[in-house]
């Protein structure tokens, strides 16, 4: 059953491509007819490359490479499409981990470019590199990530969701009036509340707080108690008809206040957030600045790289608002990179200086 839903599904996914144009009739049947449904895990003996896409439970998935290893060639390469779970736990279930690597896709895996490479600290280096050349054929742009909690893209863009549910909180202004402001003046392609009612509150809600418990509950990480509420009603967005949103026929949602003096507000206390916790990611080098820039560039379709847009905005700035909203509120969630500060005191930049840590 599980097998004619899959089928079902990515036939659908292909004739909707053909629809839209994105790829003529003989090119889908030429994939789908590459496909192999298998319900046996032994049916996997042959493979070269097994990437595993299954449930978010860390025990679970070394239940499954244990098999997997027992059935596979010794060259076989096994990997997790984990978004948020530790790579090195899931490779300390084989005999053999330096075969285990991560290998991210992004949704829709068809459309979305960006692959996040994750070598665990058993992973063989060869192994890191002919994943690399090899989901680079396939016309996917690849990024290496350290194996840490949320690799690039789900550890930088918290700030989005958080930052943004903590200005509702506050009452500084309504979902809509965010959305807008993020949509129309920082040129972002969908506002934080739109975003997470299209992931589903129920995923966005539990990728937030894995991250969190897996930072040793680092405040920066903290979930947002409204979206808590979110999920705890079942209003968990588009697939539920109801989230932040109505998605119901006929329903009337608000209008956001368009006032550019607070939009501009709004946009830079959430942008400032992303560009603190991009450069932590580069100060910690969970990976390189082009490679950190590209993630959230092709990952989650940011409007441009935050790294540069801290150039952009200046680097003295950047401190500055994270030093007042520190004093402010006095909470570690406010504290500012030491990369930041850094380079603010030594006059460097991301693009302009020699070195990406200066």
């Amino acid at each position: 059953d599980a097998l004619n839903r899959a089928s079902d599904r990515l036939q659908k996914i292909l004739n909707r491509l053909v629809e839209k144009g994105r790829m003529d009739d003989p090119t889908a049947k030429a994939i789908f007819g590459r496909i192999y449904f298998v319900n046996n895990i032994s049916g996997y003996k042959d493979c070269g490359l097994i990437i595993e896409a299954i449930i978010e439970d860390i025990n679970v998935k070394k239940s499954v490479f244990e098999q997997l290893e027992d059935v596979v060639n010794e060259d076989c390469i096994l990997a997790t499409n984990t978004s948020s779970l530790a790579v090195a736990a899931i490779a300390a279930a084989c005999d053999d981990p330096s075969r285990v690597i991560g290998i991210h896709f992004f949704n829709p895996a068809p459309l979305m470019k960006l692959v996040e490479i994750i070598p665990a600290i058993q992973t063989d280096n060869q192994v890191t590199e002919k994943c690399r050349k090899l989901i680079e054929k396939w016309g996917k742009l690849t990024v290496v990530a350290k194996d840490t909690p949320g690799f690039i893209v789900n550890r930088v863009a918290r700030p989005f969701y958080g930052e943004a549910c903590r200005i509702y909180e506050e009452g500084f202004a309504d979902v809509a009036t965010i959305d807008w402001a993020m949509e129309e003046i920082g040129g972002f392609k969908m506002g934080p509340f739109t975003l997470m009612d299209y992931i589903g509150n129920d995923i966005n809600y539990k990728v937030t707080q894995t991250v969190f418990e897996a930072f040793y509950y680092d405040q920066r990480y903290k979930p947002s108690f409204v979206q808590k509420q979110m999920v705890d009603a079942g209003y968990l967005g588009r697939k539920s008809g109801k989230g932040f949103y109505d998605y119901n026929e006929g329903a009337v949602n608000p209008e956001p206040n368009k006032d550019y003096e607070l939009g501009n507000r709004i946009v830079w206390r959430i942008l400032v957030m992303l560009i603190n916790e991009a450069a932590d990611a580069l100060y910690l080098r969970i990976a390189t600045r082009d490679d950190i820039d590209t993630a959230m560039e092709k990952g989650v379709n940011y409007p441009k790289g935050l790294l540069e847009w801290a150039d952009e905005k200046g680097m003295q700035h950047c401190v500055d608002t994270m030093d007042r909203l520190f004093n402010e509120y006095k909470e570690s969630r406010y504290r500012c990179s030491p990369l930041l500060r850094k380079m603010a005191k030594e006059g460097n930049t991301f693009y302009e200086s020699q070195e990406e840590t200066a």
